[in-house]
């Protein structure tokens, strides 16, 4: 393969500084999960990033990329103004972002560097640099693979977040585990059923001595939300053994993951797989229903290398192999950046 090949069960290398931190844009339409990793790789590259999230007017809105995009033309009234002076380094996700790079790679006469993280839909070459997934089986001399996604996790936030969340979770026993809870997506379906069956396992758990600090998200929906409420509330229960997030207040998504001794997810979000992952603490997956090809090959590479484990409904202590993408994809973009100038 040409593309350079994930190497998830090495030590990060540490990301190469460049001489002085690239201005930087952030570019996509303003979709959580594709605006984190194009943050996530401009913080690992040093940039502070200036975030346009952009809207495209009929038809490029029906036909990105392929319709070549004009920067005064095809974007809505609502969208944030693309115009010069062009930034050093352009990071864009999704396809409706794929024909404002380029059209911005033109116009800067070759200046900005362009990353697109997932499949751009054009080809390769247009682009300087495309961030692959590894499960997609794309390759390509200006191809970096991931195993996972890329993310904003780093050994500094979650202490950072940690220390901010630990006042409020001292009660909770020890060993405490996180659990993230996703929902259903046109691939995997998050019932009650499925969702007893997990409270169950977390509740066991719980009568172990271990204390679970569970996030559900927008996709669970109240009626599993209510069911893994009602059972880690249980009386068979330890008292003060389980927190569930209610959605209010400042999200502790990064404080549980750095207060946790060990991960739970589900397996619908690449994204939340790989922010476990990445914490290099004991991180299971747990199975929905529903299939999909490109899930499958992502969760069984990731239990592969040693990354992950499958939730049986047991919680030990083992080391997992690291999962370094985003810094080792941020020193492939300065060295390339580098290289180039």
């Amino acid at each position: 393969m040409n593309a350079q090949s994930p190497l998830a069960a090495s030590a990060a290398a540490p990301t190469p500084t460049p001489a002085s931190p690239p201005t930087c844009w952030v570019l996509s339409d303003g979709k959580a999960g594709m605006e984190n990793q194009c943050l996530g790789l401009a913080e690992a590259v040093g940039a502070t990033p200036v975030v346009k999230r952009i809207h495209l007017k009929t038809p490029w809105r029906q036909l990105s990329p392929y319709l070549p995009l004009s920067l005064d033309s095809s974007l809505a009234p609502d969208s944030d103004p693309l115009a010069p002076p062009w930034p050093d380094l352009l990071i864009t996700s999704g396809r409706q972002a794929v024909g404002a790079a380029l059209a911005i790679r033109r116009r800067s006469g070759g200046h900005t560097f362009c990353v697109h993280i997932q499949n751009p839909g054009v080809p390769f070459g247009l682009l300087d640099l495309v961030v692959m997934p590894a499960h997609d089986r794309k390759d390509g001399p200006n191809v970096v693979e991931s195993l996972g996604a890329l993310h904003r996790v780093t050994t500094a936030r979650l202490a950072t977040e940690a220390a901010r969340f630990a006042p409020q979770l001292d009660h909770l026993p020890r060993p405490r585990v996180a659990v993230l809870v996703g929902g259903s997506n046109g691939v995997y379906q998050l019932t009650p059923a499925v969702t007893a069956q997990l409270a169950d396992r977390l509740a066991d758990l719980a009568r172990r001595g271990m204390g679970l600090m569970v996030t559900p998200s927008r996709r669970t929906g109240a009626e599993n939300e209510a069911v893994l409420r009602h059972r880690l509330a249980g009386p068979d229960l330890p008292p003060n053994a389980a927190v569930v997030w209610d959605g209010t207040g400042p999200n502790p998504y990064f404080g549980y993951l750095g207060l946790a001794d060990a991960v739970l997810c589900t397996g619908d979000s690449v994204s939340m797989v790989s922010e476990a992952a990445s914490t290099g603490k004991p991180t299971y997956v747990i199975g929905l229903e529903g299939t999909s090809a490109k899930f499958d090959r992502f969760h069984a590479l990731m239990v592969e290398r040693g990354v992950t484990r499958p939730f049986t409904g047991v919680v030990e202590d083992w080391t997992p192999a690291p999962l370094d993408d985003t810094p080792r994809v941020a020193a492939e973009v300065v060295r390339r950046m580098a290289a180039r100038h």
